[in-house]
């Protein structure tokens, strides 16, 4: 077992890094639970809980952080909105949603704009899909995209006591937003995701607990991917270039190799709910643990490498296990796509600026913008 302890001032955890050790940990729930996976990494000073508890905002553990025998019926609800066939249904949708983005990109750089690709293609079609896909309507859409990198930085990041409260409002805001779509849907006559678990049986608080990561989870992190393998092609650094990523098959080894080196979930969190032992090695019950699901940012290597090593060489990038991420082949789906369809329509642009600040917190990170220009 390889282990370190990383950040002993303010983020404590016991490190894994070999891929068979993580792989192991995700597979003993009833050994390392995931009742920390949602916890936030800084603790929520007092003005920050006051500011949360005015908006009622709760988080009961309801699948991602749940480690008790609810789990499984509620994720079997959720899978139901993620089965194959109708991430393969969606793919038209995905494919014109990214060429239209991709098309008004394309406008404005023949204007002699600068475009940040983040923002222009990245953005906003996972969020498209990922509510069309929920059945709930489209909507606030530049609010949901800012709410969810407050929210991420809220839970993972290390923000000081100013920066906490303002993160706070945010998170404040986005759970009375949430409170009330969930209430909406619920009433709604329509298939949706919340009105499914409520004829489940959660509570409307258990219901925007889970709303409130899987509406984050659910787009926030593929932007993030998209936003990566973008910044690698236009970087030069992945081995293709931007007429070779117009192949279907190119784009989706060039993301595979992204999910492999540099994710945008690159790690994960598990507490070990007894004394128990890995790798013949002892953990003690409240160890904090770390998972590195995929490789840092420093890796590097060819985007044809994980086509080479085949699926292994992503294939923790999305957990393992019952709590395996189940937007995982939608996710990839979609970044493959998106991707496919910004190369096919982008021809000769260059990088505008090759040292972007990137979001870099416990675990999500992608660069924060991706300007070309012509």
């Amino acid at each position: 077992m390889n282990t370190t302890t990383a950040g002993a001032q303010t983020c404590p955890y016991l490190v894994l890094r070999e891929p068979a050790a993580v792989r192991e940990v995700l597979h003993r729930p009833e050994d390392f639970s995931p009742a920390n996976a949602l916890i936030a990494v800084t603790p929520l000073s007092g003005p920050s809980l006051r500011v949360l508890q005015r908006a009622r905002f709760a988080l009961p553990p309801v699948l991602a952080s749940n480690d008790t025998a609810s789990h499984a019926g509620i994720r079997k609800v959720v899978a139901g909105f993620f089965t194959p066939a109708t991430v393969g249904a969606f793919e038209p949708r995905i494919r014109g949603i990214a060429r239209d983005a991709a098309a008004a990109a394309v406008g404005l750089l023949e204007t002699g704009e600068q475009v940040d690709l983040v923002q222009a293609v990245a953005a906003y079609p996972p969020a498209i899909v990922m509510l069309e896909l929920l059945g709930l309507p489209v909507r606030d859409l530049p609010e949901l995209k800012a709410w969810s990198l407050d929210s991420l930085e809220l839970f993972w990041g290390w923000p000081d006591p100013e920066r906490q409260l303002e993160l706070a409002h945010s998170a404040a805001g986005f759970y009375s937003w949430l409170r009330e779509l969930v209430l909406e849907a619920v009433a709604s006559p329509g298939r949706n995701l919340f009105r499914s678990l409520a004829e489940h049986g959660l509570s409307t608080p258990e219901i925007c607990s889970l709303g409130y990561f899987l509406l984050i989870a659910g787009q926030e992190t593929t932007t993030q991917l998209i936003s990566t393998a973008l910044f690698r092609l236009a970087e030069g650094s992945v081995g293709f270039d931007w007429k070779n990523a117009a192949s279907g098959t190119t784009a989706r080894d060039l993301i595979r190799h992204v999910l492999a080196t540099e994710s945008s979930v690159p790690t994960w969190r598990r507490v070990a709910a007894q004394d128990t032992v890995l790798d013949g090695e002892r953990v003690p019950a409240g160890a904090e643990i770390l998972l590195e699901l995929t490789g840092n940012h420093a890796s590097s290597g060819r985007a044809s490498a994980a086509h080479e090593q085949g699926p292994t060489a992503y294939g923790l990038a999305f957990g393992s296990g019952i709590h395996r991420c189940l937007g995982a082949k939608l996710a990839e789906l979609e970044a493959a796509v998106v991707v496919q369809e910004t190369a096919a329509a982008l021809h000769g642009v260059r990088l505008a600026e090759p040292n972007p600040e990137w979001l870099r917190l416990l675990s999500f990170q992608a660069p924060r913008t991706v300007s070309v220009g012509i």
